[in-house]
C-alpha cells in the first residue's frame, strides 16, 4: 500500500489529479457546513436521528442535509434522475437505441439525466421544507412566498453545483465523482460518532463494544467479498480465417457479479417501507379525528421494529431481483456472443445460451439479495442488541464506503499501469 502511495506522488499527472480531487472534496465539505438562515439545527438533527428514511437521504446527500446547508439536497436528485432515465431506457425504444451508440449515446443520456435533475431538485427541496414544517419540531420558521422561493432555488443550485463538482472529479479518473462526494460525507461523521461513543461509554458496555467492533470488521470483509464476487462463465471464440490470417480461437470468460444491483434495491425499499410512516406523520396533525387516528395507525406500523425490519428485508430481496432483471439481459448477451463468433462450451448459441445465463444469474442473485437484505437491517439489529445509537454498524454506509474505495483503488492502479507501459 505504501509503495502505491509513493508511486502516486512520483507520477506528476496522477499527483495533480489526486490533489485536485482532494481540493474538490474540501470545497464540498465547506459548503456542507454553511447552513441556510432561519433553520433550527438542533431540532433538525433530533428529527434525523429518529427517522430512518431521512437518515438514508442524509447519506445520499453526503451528510449535508442534516445541517440544512447550501447543498442540503446533495446529489440525491441527480441519483434519482439517473435511475429514472436508466429505467426509461428499458421502456422507450429511442433511449434504448442511444444506449447502444457508444460514447455519443451515453453522453446524450447523461445530458437527459442532468436536465431531469433540475425539476426533481426543485420538487424534492420544496417537499423537504414542507415535511420539516409539518414535523412539529419547529425546524423551519415562517417563510414568505418570496423567502420560500429563494430557499428552494438555493437548494436546487446547490445540487447542480455538486453535480458539476462530481463530474469534474470523474474526469480526473480517480473514482466516480458522485460516489466520492457521498463517501466524504460518510467518512466525515466517523470522528464525531467515535467521540460521542467515548463520551457516553461506561465500563459495563465494554463487552458489547468489543463485539460491535468485531461485527463491523466481519461486515466490511463480507462487503468486500460480495462486491468483488463473480461467477466466471467460460466462453470460446471460434477460429476465423481472413485472407492469410487466422482470428479467434481464444478461450475467455464472461463475469457475472454476485451483486449486480448495488445500492439501488436498498434505496427503493426504504422509500416504500417508510412511506406509510411519513404519511402518518402528516395525517396525525390533521384537524379531522378520523384522519388523525388513521395517521397514528400508520406511524405505529413503522415504529414496530419487528414488522418494519421483516418488511424492509423482504422488499430489499424483491427489488434486487427486480432491478437485476432490468439491467441484465441474457438474450442480448447471447445474441452478441453469437454475432462475435463466441459460444459457451457444451451449449448451442442463441436461446439455450440465454437460458443458461439466466439460470446462473438467478442462483447467484439469491446470495447477493440475501446479503443486501441483511446489510439493510443490520443497523436495526445492532442498535436493539448493543444499545449503541451513536456507533451502530450502518450496513448501507459500509457498503458505499467499501465499494467507493475498491473502485477508486482500481482506477488509480489502472493509471499507474498505464504510466508504466508508457515508460516501456
Amino acid at each position: 500500500m505504501f509503495e502505491k502511495i509513493k508511486q502516486i506522488w512520483q507520477i506528476k499527472d496522477l499527483k495533480k489529479s489526486f490533489l485536485f480531487v482532494l481540493g474538490m472534496l474540501v470545497i464540498f465539505r465547506i459548503a456542507a457546513h454553511i447552513p441556510i438562515p432561519g433553520i433550527n439545527i438542533e431540532n433538525l438533527k433530533e428529527l434525523f436521528s429518529r427517522n430512518e428514511m431521512l437518515g438514508m437521504l442524509n447519506i445520499l446527500s453526503g451528510g449535508a442535509m442534516a445541517n440544512f446547508s447550501l447543498v442540503a439536497m446533495g446529489v440525491a436528485p441527480y441519483i434519482t434522475a439517473s435511475i429514472i432515465i436508466q429505467l426509461l431506457t428499458m421502456i422507450i425504444p429511442r433511449l434504448e437505441e442511444l444506449s447502444k451508440e457508444g460514447a455519443t449515446g451515453h453522453q446524450k443520456i447523461n445530458q437527459y439525466s442532468r436536465l431531469l435533475t433540475v425539476p426533481l431538485a426543485i420538487l424534492q427541496s420544496y417537499a423537504m421544507i414542507m415535511i420539516f414544517r409539518q414535523s412539529g419540531q419547529e425546524i423551519v420558521g415562517s417563510l414568505s412566498k418570496f423567502e420560500l422561493f429563494n430557499v428552494v432555488m438555493v437548494m436546487t443550485a446547490g445540487t447542480i453545483f455538486l453535480m458539476w463538482l462530481g463530474e469534474l472529479i470523474t474526469e480526473k479518473k480517480i473514482g466516480n465523482g458522485v460516489s466520492l462526494l457521498i463517501f466524504a460525507g460518510i467518512v466525515e461523521k466517523i470522528p464525531t460518532s467515535v467521540q460521542q461513543t467515548i463520551a457516553t461509554f461506561s465500563n459495563d458496555q465494554i463487552f458489547n463494544l468489543l463485539i460491535l467492533i468485531v461485527l463491523s470488521l466481519i461486515t466490511i470483509a463480507g462487503v468486500v467479498v460480495i462486491t468483488e464476487g463473480q461467477r466466471n462463465i467460460p466462453v470460446t471464440y471460434a477460429r476465423r480465417i481472413r485472407g492469410n490470417r487466422m482470428y479467434g480461437g481464444t478461450d475467455t470468460y464472461l463475469p457475472l457479479k454476485v451483486n449486480q444491483a448495488g445500492m439501488i434495491p436498498i434505496i427503493f425499499a426504504i422509500s416504500i417501507v417508510l412511506f406509510p410512516g411519513l404519511i402518518g406523520q402528516l395525517m396525525s396533525r390533521s384537524g379531522s379525528v378520523f384522519i388523525n387516528k388513521l395517521g397514528q395507525i400508520f406511524m405505529t406500523f413503522t415504529q414496530n421494529q419487528l414488522i418494519y425490519g421483516l418488511l424492509y428485508f423482504i422488499l430489499v430481496v424483491a427489488f434486487t431481483y427486480f432491478y437485476t432483471s432490468i439491467i441484465f439481459h441474457p438474450t442480448q448477451i447471447a445474441d452478441n456472443l453469437q454475432k462475435q463468433g463466441g459460444f459457451i462450451p457444451g451449449l448451442r448459441p442463441g436461446q439455450p445460451t440465454a437460458d443458461h445465463l439466466s439460470a446462473i444469474s438467478t442462483r447467484i442473485m439469491l446470495v447477493g439479495a440475501l446479503f443486501l437484505g441483511l446489510i439493510a437491517v443490520l443497523p436495526i439489529i445492532t442498535q436493539n442488541i448493543f444499545k449503541f445509537s451513536t456507533f451502530a454498524v450502518g450496513g448501507a454506509a459500509i457498503l458505499i464506503v467499501v465499494s467507493v474505495v475498491l473502485e477508486t483503488v482500481k482506477q488509480i492502479q489502472a493509471q499507474i499501469s498505464m504510466h508504466e507501459y508508457e515508460g516501456i
